[in-house]
């Protein structure tokens, strides 16, 4: 196959597109370079229809440690399973390719892309999902694409489109945006609490770029793409599903129409198994092979869910009725309180509705952060919220284990929301860990996390700058194109699942700090995301309420079961004589201090953490006396540890010791050091002098009153040497 180049240039920037050469047995493939980096895209499909009620697609983002010039860590030396980075791009990736699929289509697809080589400045996180869209674009399988990526950021009020790391570092906000050529369909963000028109200006800013790119990629297309395929879209036979919709519709609908979660619940699911056992006497009947059994049933299951999903379409568009009753922007009922657990150094409860979280904060040392291995320029992060969800939170049995790719993802979201507003090291010195366990789901349960994990982090008394409450707003629309729609405020799991949007937005009073939003149609305009966000801002401000009702401001003091933390600062020069050689100093300080925690940085930040203060303050102090200088004409206490016959050796503190010579230990002529000072007595010195290799000369006597002249006070004789003669002796002998 002959190879194929397209060029495209963004910013200062070049993306260049191969394909032809690479992965040709696979439906479809392309090579993506942006600069530096470069991913290797693939997209197959298998030949068969699955029977199931879901599309079957499976989007994987790999980085290749090698792609970075790294070896794996741990003892395999080989990439294992997924990171939480790219388990959270590969959902990135999905989220926008899923909706531009048939109804109906239910062949297995897998998209996988690779990333061979990586460029921190040139994101291979976009480079994948320009090459996920184009490989499923120029494949014969019918993805109704393409769809493309950009991340923006605003410095000094500037949006900007790919920032490079040190961009996005002083940017105010991390938007990464996917959409058609048509419209907006994948949102995720963090921001530094932006306005919500800020934020609607930096998705129009993203959808401007987003179109070019799908416009070039429309031109790859038509260039080398090959011809789709006309699927075998999965239906249902005609006269089965109107037999079985006769049947249980009447039943169905008086069941949906209980608020009650559990009750409706188990209504539906009275009706449900009612209807299977009916048509399996039918099926009975019928002398079915087992697999035509099977099919059937699952028909009937399939049937019965359709019915359910539009029955609660049609409440909310026609009839303005919520499943538990609720006018479309109504909150579902608060209720929360903190300190719920002794030892913990901070946990709070959060309850809307039926939809409940604990969160629990801990404390701890800096050197404790989470390390990353990974192909980005960040190697290590302070502060983690960790998402859990066991499955009775919903009543049911199932699966537990490592957590899953809705986990890492509800628990990366909290985590954005609130490191916005997360104080920097020096403003609190401990690497912090907020959990949140959901006790009970119907819907929100990530926003319920995100207002739990900000009171216990009030409570366990850690600076934040602001409290930081989520929402999540709900679509429900008539058509693909959303003609009709309407927005619904604090969705519960039946709206979630039967909806066509699902956006959170998690700000303070002041702003946006995340955005999250996944779609199930093609794409919605700006007016409805306009429209959403002024909704979900008022939403907000009643959740933020409540939650100041409940802590109404960060506590003074971290809890008395916490590691408490001081930090100095001290010449980056002096780091190797605090440690010692051989570490001998530090570990010295750390066993004269019961086991003190010491963390020092490069820059001559010092960290020091104990359960109790008069540790710290003891291991402060012998690190302050070694960095120390002493000034010279300063006078300081001293203590004799030493008498010589020519002086005394004092020290002045720890480790700073120094000579004051017998001549200088009073005024007077003093015969024997022992008649001024003894071992262990506390005086008072003068430095004097500094000699070569810092040796310290001290005096006591100029600390001393200077006594007056008096008339017996003579000046001494001077020592007369022994082959020396008075001079008389030398006249007379020359005479």
């Amino acid at each position: 196959m002959e190879k194929h180049v397209f060029e495209y240039v963004q910013r200062d920037r070049k993306f260049v597109v191969e394909i032809g050469e690479l992965a040709k047995q696979a439906n479809g493939a392309c090579l993506v370079r942006y600069n530096d980096t470069a991913v290797l895209s693939s997209a197959v499909c298998s030949n068969q229809v699955m029977a199931t009620d879901f599309f079957p697609l499976t989007v994987l983002y790999q980085e290749k440690l090698y792609a970075g010039g790294k070896i794996p860590g741990g003892f395999l030396k080989r990439e294992s399973r997924p990171t939480e980075h790219e388990t959270l791009v590969s959902r990135l990736i999905d989220r926008p390719i899923r909706p531009l699929f048939a109804d109906g289509y239910r062949n297995e697809v897998q998209v996988i892309n690779m990333v061979l080589s990586a460029d921190p400045n040139c994101s291979p996180a976009m480079a994948a999902m320009l090459g996920a869209s184009l490989s499923l674009g120029v494949s014969d399988i019918p993805f109704q694409g393409p769809i493309a990526g950009v991340v923006v950021g605003r410095i000094n009020g500037e949006y900007v489109l790919n920032p490079s790391v040190d961009e996005l570092e002083a940017s105010d906000i991390n938007l990464t945006v996917a959409g058609t050529i048509k419209a907006i369909n994948m949102v995720e963000a963090g921001a530094k609490q932006v306005s919500e028109d800020d934020m609607l200006g930096a998705l129009e800013f993203a959808h401007a770029e987003i179109k070019k790119l799908c416009a070039w990629q429309m031109e790859i297309i038509e260039a080398v793409g090959k011809t789709k395929q006309v699927p075998d879209l999965f239906t249902i036979p005609a006269e089965l599903e109107n037999a079985i919709r006769e049947y249980a519709f009447d039943d169905l609908k008086e069941a949906i129409s209980t608020y009650d979660k559990l009750e409706r619940e188990a209504n539906i699911e009275a009706v449900n198994e009612k209807t299977r056992v009916h048509f399996d006497e039918i099926f009975a009947n019928e002398s079915l092979e087992p697999t035509e059994l099977a099919e059937k049933q699952t028909y009937v299951n399939m049937v019965l869910e359709h019915m359910l999903a539009e029955e609660v379409r049609r409440l909310i568009t026609e009839d303005k009725i919520r499943p538990d009753g609720r006018a479309v922007d109504e909150i579902r009922p608060l209720s929360s309180r903190v300190d719920l657990f002794e030892r913990t150094h901070g946990s709070a409860l959060f309850t809307r509705g039926q939809t409940q979280s604990c969160s629990i904060v801990t404390l701890g040392s800096l050197t404790e952060f989470q390390i990353i291995d990974g192909l980005g320029v960040e190697e290590g992060k302070r502060f983690m919220l960790h998402y859990n969800f066991p499955q009775f939170a919903v009543g049911s049995t199932g699966r537990y284990g490592a957590p899953g790719r809705r986990e890492i993802g509800h628990g990366a979201l909290g985590e954005r929301a609130i490191l916005q507003v997360i104080p920097s090291e020096d403003e609190f010195p401990y690497t912090i860990r907020v959990v949140s366990e959901i006790l009970e789901s119907n819907g929100s349960s990530s926003q319920a996390s995100i207002c739990a994990g900000t009171m216990a982090l009030m409570a366990a008394g850690v600076p934040i700058k602001a409290p930081v409450a989520g929402i999540a707003m709900g679509l429900i629309s008539q058509d693909d194109e959303c003609s009709k729609y309407t927005i619904l405020t604090d969705i519960q799991g039946l709206e979630d699942h039967y909806g066509d949007m699902d956006f959170k937005v998690a700000g303070t009073k002041d702003g946006i700090t995340a955005l999250q939003m996944d779609i199930k149609c093609k794409g919605i305009t700006f007016e409805i995301l306009k429209e959403a966000l002024a909704q979900a801002k008022k939403g907000r401000m009643q959740i933020l309420e409540h939650m100041m009702s409940t802590i109404s401001e960060v506590r003074p003091t971290v809890s008395k079961y916490a590691p408490k933390v001081k930090m100095i600062k001290i010449d980056p020069e002096k780091i190797r004589e605090v440690i010692g050689s051989g570490g001998k100093n530090i570990q010295d300080i750390i066993e004269k201090c019961n086991q003190v925690k010491i963390d020092i940085e490069q820059d001559g930040r010092v960290f020091v953490m104990h359960a109790e203060l008069e540790w710290i303050d003891k291991a402060v102090e012998l690190i302050e006396n070694i960095c120390r200088e002493p000034e010279l004409n300063a006078i300081y206490p001293a203590k004799v540890i030493k008498v010589l016959e020519i002086g005394a050796v004092v020290e002045i503190w720890p480790g700073c010791e120094g000579l004051v010579h017998i001549s200088n230990l009073a005024w007077r002529r003093v015969a024997k050091v022992e008649d001024e000072v003894k071992e262990g007595d506390e005086i008072v010195v003068k430095l004097i002098e500094v000699g070569q290799g810092g040796k310290l000369r001290f005096s006591r006597k100029d600390t001393m009153p200077k006594p007056e002249k008096s008339e017996n006070d003579r000046p001494r004789k001077p020592r007369q040497q022994k082959d020396e003669k008075p001079a008389e002796d030398v006249e007379n002998k020359e005479e």
